[in-house]
């Protein structure tokens, strides 16, 4: 009896391992197609985000050229590396080409952006990022301007006398927003942009000494270029408070800090502001990634059916289900 009752605890054992196996095997594989899942999510966004309208659906895809990568060691530590997404067919084009220069959100580094930045590429742009992980002052933008700039002159460089000097823009996500107005108002070379375009730039009230510090403060009355602002109704971003004043419920770019941010900006200067519905803080750039290449279509590449996005009584972004709080100077 007992040799019987032994037998059949080593069969019930066995049976138990079987069943943890099985669910070891269904959680690796529960796991693995998870990643799976967010890979391609990141990876083929613009397969993905909802478009309404034309002229959004036509630059949320890809563009028309192949593209091609080089990365440079940065003489900055902090930096790391200069990473530059380009038309593959740079070599043998026989003009120079706009350059974007991307900011860096919060421990979001360029490494990170691969898609985007080979997004905007494939539409014929040079595009420029690094791994500045605290982008906010817009010195890392600034070097990387320069490190450009250099190769530009760079006799031995794929780049040379392949940049256009005359159609430079500048983007950037969250505190890279910040980096993007600082870099344009505050760094030596801010004169060299021609166009700005921002997702989700962390408000004002953040840049308080009593919070985040002054140093992610910005004067965005300085701005003299044409700028494109947009940020997510999403909790994270919108928050609930209603002005700088509020003491709970600041998202990270709520609706008052986009208004105070264009009203700011003097008149003179071209600037449009819109906020995409049903999305939040760390889809901003992704999502609105159509219209941001839309933007450089227009004021680096003179794509004048890109400007029909922003500009006339007809603009796509006026009518577009996906946005809403639109405001733009005539």
């Amino acid at each position: 009896m007992k040799e019987n009752e032994k037998l059949n605890e080593v069969e019930f054992m066995k049976i138990i391992k079987r069943i943890l196996l099985i669910l070891v095997a269904i959680v690796i594989v529960v796991i693995v197609g998870v990643l799976a899942i967010l890979w391609y999510r990141n990876a083929y966004y613009y397969k993905l985000v909802e478009t309404d309208k034309p002229i959004e659906t036509q630059y949320t895809a890809m563009g028309p050229y192949k593209v091609s990568y080089q990365e440079f060691d940065s003489e900055n530590a902090t930096f790391k590396k200069n990473e530059i997404w380009y038309p593959s067919d740079l070599k043998d084009s026989a003009s120079a080409l706009p350059l974007v220069i991307m900011a860096n959100g919060t421990g979001t580094t360029a490494s990170k952006y691969t898609a985007v930045f080979k997004h905007l590429a494939s539409w014929g742009f040079i595009v420029v990022g690094n791994e500045d992980e605290n982008s906010r002052t817009g010195a890392s933008s600034s070097a990387s301007l320069n490190f450009m700039l250099s190769l530009n002159k760079d006799s031995s460089s794929d780049f040379y006398g392949k940049i256009d000097v005359n159609n430079i823009g500048i983007g950037g996500h969250s505190q890279g927003g910040v980096g993007a107005i600082n870099a344009v108002t505050k760094q030596d070379n801010g004169s060299f942009y021609k166009a700005m375009y921002t997702a989700s730039a962390t408000s004002s009230f953040w840049g308080q000494q009593s919070e985040l510090g002054t140093d992610w403060s910005y004067d965005i009355s300085k701005v003299d270029i044409p700028y494109f602002m947009v940020a997510g109704t999403g909790y994270f971003d919108a928050g609930t408070a209603e002005d700088i004043t509020a003491t709970e419920g600041q998202g990270i770019t709520p609706l008052w800090s986009l208004q105070k941010n264009y009203a700011d900006i003097p008149d003179t200067v071209t600037k449009v502001m819109a906020r995409r519905v049903n999305t939040d803080h760390s889809d901003m750039l992704t999502h609105a990634d159509g219209y941001m290449t839309a933007w450089f279509m227009y004021w680096l590449k003179g794509d004048v059916q890109a400007g029909n996005a922003f500009f006339g009584d007809d603009a796509e972004l006026l009518e577009n289900a996906n946005w809403q709080d639109v405001i733009r100077s005539q």
